[in-house]
């Protein structure tokens, strides 16, 4: 920036609102259910997200909050599939420590009968072609 650009720069003040002015316009969107848009645009607040950010602090819970309504069999259906997800992590861990069991078995009959290439050892034998 050259000289004259900082001198004749404009620095906008910053505005800084009032709890109770925030207050009030939460309570305004809460109670009459207008946008946060509209409330904003009324009081002319310059942020975009600056109302939603009131709201999320201010607010008592009920703007934006997600209501999920389940029938019986669909909860029934979720503590069956977490018991399922439960039930199959236990069954992969086991299968992991099985896994690393096998390894370290083979690397020690590896090394008790003198083979020093483990990986070539463990390759099959190509045998016979199929015709």
């Amino acid at each position: 920036m050259t000289l004259d650009m900082e001198r004749n720069r404009v620095i906008k003040p910053a505005i800084r609102y009032s709890e109770a002015f925030k207050l009030q316009v939460v309570n305004e969107l809460e109670s009459e259910g207008v946008s946060a848009e509209s409330v904003r645009r009324k009081y002319g607040i310059q942020g975009g997200g600056t109302v939603s950010r009131w709201v999320h602090k201010y607010g008592n819970g009920t703007r934006g909050k997600i209501i999920r309504v389940e029938t019986p069999e669909q909860i029934d259906e979720l503590k069956r599939l977490k018991e399922r997800v439960k039930r199959l992590e236990s069954l992969l861990a086991d299968a992991n420590i099985d896994l690393a069991i096998e390894r370290a078995y083979t690397q020690i009959a590896c090394e008790r009968a003198g083979i020093k290439d483990v990986a070539e050892f463990k390759k099959k034998h190509p045998g016979a072609q199929r015709t």
